[in-house]
């Protein structure tokens, strides 16, 4: 299974871009099959339902209407049952972690978003001939490409280089934006999409939709190599935590340049609560690199650990309520929100045994370190423990015991809370690995109890106060760099987007023959890729000819120059004998024969603000070419 690569063709050696095999025999890739197949049916049952609801309203035969109510009926009936499966498919995060024979907590990965094949080929042949006064059979290779591209980026690996096929894909989208959808006229170009949780097709003719989707793929992608990494090292943990913090950036760019969602998953509610659930994952992270990097009797490592737990906690609980809200509710899987709601919990179980550790755990305080233990320690609970002195908690071990003992007891109800809302779900309890780790925590907790609990112990457990939550590492969340992929435009034989873009009309090219007079060719020339006349001197050989200011040459006795430079077309014309030569023309149809400024490369949407004009783009835009 290869992505992003490059293959030989068997015939003439033409390279192809490709991504997963869709055919292979993997988890995951039976899981995109039975996606793709439900998201066919789902849309096949909704156009029979509108159909029928059609028929329903313009009818007025009673029998007629009885039939088509039966029919809605059973077509209501299999839309809900697909929708029920496909939950079923989102909430397999088990398929999505990674092979290591060690217990970690499930992360919630997503599932990309399909899309259906698409034939470029007739309509971009059209519009370069029509618009361009080109030869769009000519243009059929790039056309290929373009496509193959496309059908390469609907099965992206699960790794950097799958990332980097659909890089390259969302910034060819930019050139093809410029180059072929004008702003007001429609190709007649449908992009078809389905939403990534509930299968609902959509689709519209605007190139931004393509551009979203891809995006929202590209955080789903992110999602899932974050959620394959093996979190026991610490390699695993920086990488998972890089992975969903690019994932909330994704998703997070998506809901600020991206509006009126025809699809939920893309809506600003849905985008909200995804960066929101990534956020929680990469705390969730940092939670699990700092136990990995502490050391196991020190004090303020185990008030830490309590306090980063309580800090997970903490933003789960965000998650949940941002879940469960009006517009979010009925949309997100059962499974994911009773998930969040488990893991809110069983994190909060997590801050009170670590407080238990470190007060049961750890050497009493000696004089000397009491000051700064105190200071921690002051700062450790949301409201300070009633009883005895901070003094005497610290420094006495039995008020340590008894205040750890009070901490055990509250995270054994919260771990017995978290099982508890875990065996509601049908979907969690087939689990193994979340009811694993629910399980050893609640036992964990179960056998230190015992541990500091005395047979004498004639006391009440009083009950603990809850952790201040605080974390020494937040939540980046890191905005989709595209200039990482460099790209070049497929269709950069056309010419310099600064002035062959859809933005721009000009009048058909126009060939003249240019001769030499006694002083020169009576012309100014100005610019780079296309060079542009600047100035034409009246009564001399280029007025003559039929040349104007603000011409834009394009070849030179039929050679392309519409990414020569100023000093190579020079040459050109220096070189000309006494026959003259063919000069082709195009004049832009505008007040004063200008290049538009909005038409410059880097001027559009599509690359962040930081991205506007990389180095590389313009680079590749400015260097010389000749004839493709």
């Amino acid at each position: 299974v290869v992505s992003f690569s490059i293959v030989e063709g068997s015939a003439k050696g033409e390279q192809v871009t490709q991504g997963c095999d869709p055919f292979a025999q993997t988890q995951r890739s039976k899981l995109q099959h039975r996606r793709a197949r439900i998201n066919q049916q789902i849309n096949k049952e909704m156009r029979m339902r509108a159909g029928a609801e059609n028929l329903f309203k313009a009818t007025s035969n009673h029998k007629v209407k009885e039939t088509v109510a039966l029919e809605l009926s059973y077509v209501n009936s299999n839309l809900q049952l697909l929708k029920e499966e496909l939950e079923e498919l989102n909430s397999c995060v088990d398929v999505y972690q990674n092979d290591s024979e060690s217990i970690s907590v499930p992360m919630i990965p997503l599932g990309l978003k399909e899309t259906k094949e698409m034939d470029l080929m007739a309509p971009l042949k059209d519009l370069i001939s029509e618009h361009y006064g080109e030869d769009g059979i000519s243009f059929e290779k790039e056309i290929k490409e373009l496509m193959e591209l496309r059908q390469a980026m609907r099965t992206p690996s699960r790794n950097e280089a799958g990332l980097e096929l659909l890089m390259e894909y969302y910034n060819q989208l930019y050139f093809l934006d410029n180059r072929f959808f004008p702003p007001n006229k429609n190709l007649g170009i449908f992009f078809h999409w389905y939403d990534s949780l509930t299968g609902v097709p959509s689709h519209q003719r605007a190139l931004a939709f393509e551009k979203g989707s891809v995006l929202f793929n590209i955080g789903a992608l992110h999602t899932q190599i974050g959620a394959r990494q093996d979190r026991t090292t610490l390699q695993g943990v920086d990488r998972a935590i890089d992975a969903f913090q690019k994932a909330a950036g994704a998703f997070n760019y998506l809901k600020e340049n991206f509006s009126n969602a025809p699809s939920l998953d893309m809506s600003t509610a849905s985008l909200n609560m995804l960066v929101r659930l990534m956020i929680a994952q990469v705390q969730e992270c940092v939670f699990e690199k700092v136990t990995l990097t502490s050391a196991q009797n020190d004090f303020f490592t185990q008030l830490q650990i309590a306090q980063e737990a309580a800090r997970v906690e903490e933003v789960y609980l965000l998650v949940h309520q941002t879940m469960s809200q009006a517009h979010v509710k009925d949309y997100v899987p059962f499974s994911w929100a009773t998930m969040v709601h488990v893991k809110s919990e069983h994190f909060k179980a997590l801050s009170h045994y670590y407080a238990a550790v470190a007060l049961c755990d750890c050497p009493s305080v000696s004089e000397a370190d009491f000051p700064e233990h105190e200071k921690a320690f002051v700062q450790f609970h949301i409201t300070m423990p009633e009883g005895p002195s901070l003094r005497l908690v610290l420094q006495d071990p039995e008020e340590r015991r008894k205040l750890g003992k009070a901490h055990l007891k509250k995270a054994i109800m919260r771990h017995e809370e978290a099982m508890r809302i875990h065996s509601l779900c049908k979907i969690l309890r087939k689990m193994d690995i979340l009811q694993e780790v629910l399980s050893f925590a609640h036992k964990r907790s179960l056998s230190k109890y015992s541990e500091i609990d005395h047979e004498e112990d004639f006391f009440e457990t009083g009950d603990a106060s809850d952790i201040h939550p605080k974390t020494n590492q937040r939540p980046e969340i890191k905005s989709p760099n595209f200039s990482q992929v460099k790209v070049t435009d497929i269709f950069h034989r056309l010419g310099p987007l600064s002035v062959f873009s859809a933005k721009n009309k000009w009048c058909p090219a126009r060939r003249v023959h240019l001769a030499r007079g006694e002083n020169g060719f009576g012309l100014t020339l100005r610019g780079d890729s296309p060079v542009l006349i600047a100035g034409v001197i009246p009564g001399g050989c280029a007025s003559e000819a039929g040349l104007k200011e603000g011409d834009y040459i394009v070849s030179v006795n039929s050679e392309d120059c519409k990414w020569s430079k100023h000093a190579e077309v020079v040459q050109l014309l220096k070189s000309v004998g006494e026959e003259g030569v063919d000069i082709g023309v195009v004049t832009l149809q505008s007040s004063n024969g200008q290049t538009e400024p909005s038409c410059w490369p880097g001027s559009q949407l599509g690359f962040p603000p930081e991205a506007q004009q990389p180095p590389w783009f313009l680079a590749s835009l400015l260097s010389t070419r000749s004839g493709g």
